[in-house]
């Protein structure tokens, strides 16, 4: 009886050529298709296909509200942006789906998990550090680490050879000057033109999810965001569920321009990459979470939030999702959002963002203290008594170590 294997099925020319390669080497493949919010496909066409190639079975699991509620919007608390600009939708993705494929592989007593990440991307990192922290007996099979794959199949060509040679349907396009990948968060574009970072990425792409801030409106639309502990919960007063709140914010941002970036990054694996981003909603959830925190977060809380924040972010990235130091962290960040709780006003305006409103019932501001004109329970002559304190170890220091000025 042939063993089992599960794999992360996305219906393209790589994933369909993997299903016939893994059945030459003896598999029985299961195809599992993560529903993130990928671009609009006949996702029964996309299943059809697995199993006419020859796939034992092809299921979907719709896993977007999964990953907005329990990935993406810990993220976000966190504020967490990988080398400060960065919303890792892609990151946030990868963990999620190992996680589906090895439920799937435990259902059909799989004996691997098989996905398409090449050997240079930071992909291969999250699917083998997320499967191996949930099941550290997997076996991960990765055909483009494995030199008899390359071999066989060193481009595109040679690809489309083999699905022809085995009845593999496949659209034989045009490829763009670019790679692609999308989720609900976002859409991530590098490789191709962009190889070449004097190429201006916003000219060369195809945006999926966001207009030209040239195109957008010439008028400025506003959005109100709710939020209750830190979590996104309303637009514009209507309560939605995770994934909802996220499509809509995609629509109102992407009408206007919102949520483009163009960046040098980091991978995990040493070398930088190019990669131009959009991602409409999420560009408005952090603005108007930070601006949430701004009016009901303590100041030393908050510092030290945003002292860890890289960290986290940096985890995130990598794919060290599902580990003990992440659990401790995600406790942690729970129990300080609990104030962040209120509403925001965002105006956007041509791709730009600017805060308008800000009301909250546990809003720390108190303008009775903080006007220029009244004084509240702040008296002004304390601060004398403070400063002193404040200055006395620079006294000190000044008086043994005399600085010249």
């Amino acid at each position: 009886m042939a063993e089992s294997v599960v794999l992360a099925y996305s219906g393209g020319l790589d994933t369909s050529v993997l299903v016939g390669w893994l059945q030459d080497k003896g598999y029985d493949v299961h195809c599992l298709y993560v529903e993130l919010g990928q671009p609009c496909e006949d996702r029964e066409a996309i299943l059809k296909k697995a199993l006419d190639i020859g796939a034992k079975s092809s299921v979907l699991v719709d896993a977007r509200e999964e990953m907005c509620r329990d990935i993406a919007f810990p993220t976000l608390q966190w504020q967490a942006k990988y080398e400060n600009i960065y919303l890792l939708g892609t990151s946030i993705a990868r963990p999620l789906i190992s996680k589906v494929c090895l439920q799937r592989a435990r259902e059909v007593g799989a004996v691997a998990f098989v996905h398409g990440a090449t050997g240079k991307g930071n992909d291969q990192c999250r699917f083998q550090l997320a499967a191996e922290a949930l099941d550290p007996t997997v076996k991960i099979i990765a055909p483009w680490r494995i030199q008899e794959f390359r071999d066989l199949f060193p481009g595109r060509t040679e690809m489309l050879a083999y699905c022809e040679s085995k009845n593999i349907p496949v659209k034989a396009t045009a490829r763009k000057p670019y790679s692609s990948d999308e989720n609900c968060l976002h859409i991530s574009y590098e490789a191709g033109d962009l190889e070449d970072p004097t190429v201006d990425g916003m000219s060369v792409i195809d945006f999926g999810m966001t207009v030209s801030p040239q195109e957008a409106p010439d008028k400025e639309e506003f959005v109100k965001i709710g939020f209750e502990s830190g979590v996104p919960v309303s637009v514009n007063g209507e309560a939605l569920s995770a994934a909802k709140l996220v499509e809509a914010l995609n629509t109102i941002g992407g009408r206007n321009g919102v949520g483009r970036i163009d960046i040098i990054e980091n991978r995990f694996v040493g070398m930088k990459s190019r990669g131009v981003y959009e991602a409409p909603g999420m560009t408005l959830l952090y603005a108007a979470h930070q601006a949430m925190e701004q009016m009901t977060l303590d100041r030393d809380l908050t510092h030290l939030r945003d002292q860890i924040s890289p960290v986290v972010a940096e985890m995130v990235y990598y794919g060290h999702w599902y580990c003990a130091k992440m659990d401790a962290l995600l406790a942690f960040i729970k129990e300080a959002q609990k104030p962040v709780t209120g509403e925001i006003t965002i105006s956007m305006y041509k791709g730009n963002l600017r805060i308008c409103s800000r009301t909250s019932p546990t809003s720390l501001y108190d303008p009775e203290i903080a006007s220029m004109e009244k004084g509240g329970d702040y008296n002004q002559t304390d601060a004398e008594g403070f400063l002193r304190i404040m200055g006395l170890p620079g006294r000190v220091q000044g008086s043994v170590r005399p600085r010249s000025y």
